[in-house]
């Protein structure tokens, strides 16, 4: 009974506090795609990063990729102060128009993400994390935000988690938990991620390599 009142919080904070639109100008695929020779580089000519450190970006909710270029451009005009800061993305956004964010978006958000997996040993207990939390430690449960398959809620801004790099879902969630990274939505997933162990972290981002 505690743990389904963690996830019925969970949600509650996720509706409430996260549910916003990000407006932005429309965005026209083909002239993406015709832009997004030099992010091929990193994240793959279909935005299926083939290095695990860099995310698969291919399916993702076109306004959440909206606002994270929004956020790194805004990163490298204040030098990092503000937005989301990252030497590598800072530089290549810097340059983009709204419409060069808008039609990149589009585009890679029409591509099909390809398909991870997960290790078996760590199912159970991922699952288990994923889909409950862990009431003792107050940690609200993943599946309240990001849906029973890792899909999210465009609408709401939270992203696809399923099918990443577990190498770079780890390092994001470390980063939200040192707060080198913080443009999360109201601080949600800074909250969350000060409580999870090295441990933690490691086997919800080999469980999510495989969830869909």
């Amino acid at each position: 009974m505690k743990r389904l009142s963690m996830k019925k919080l969970g949600l509650l904070v996720c509706l409430t506090l996260g549910f916003t639109s990000f407006a932005f100008a429309e965005g026209d695929a083909e002239a993406g795609k015709a832009k997004s020779l030099t992010c091929s580089a990193c994240h793959g000519g279909d935005g299926n990063s083939a290095i695990a450190m860099n995310p698969k970006i291919a399916g993702q909710h076109e306004g959440y990729l909206v606002k994270q270029l929004t956020e790194f451009r805004l990163a490298s005009r204040t030098g990092g102060k503000e937005g989301r800061n990252n030497a590598v993305m800072n530089g290549m956004a810097a340059a983009l128009s709204d419409q060069d964010i808008a039609d990149l978006a589009a585009y890679f958000s029409s591509q099909d993400q390809k398909a991870g997996e997960t290790p078996e040993d760590v199912i159970e207990a991922g699952q288990a994390l994923y889909r409950g939390g862990d009431a003792d430690r107050g940690i609200t449960s993943c599946i309240s935000c990001h849906g029973p398959t890792g899909k999210g809620m465009g609408l709401a801004g939270f992203p696809i988690i399923s099918g990443q790099h577990a190498e770079y879902t780890s390092s994001q969630l470390k980063m939200f938990r040192d707060g080198t990274r913080a443009n999360d939505m109201n601080g949600m997933m800074r909250g969350i991620a000060a409580k999870l162990t090295d441990e933690d972290i490691e086997i919800l981002s080999k469980y999510l390599g495989g969830l869909h």
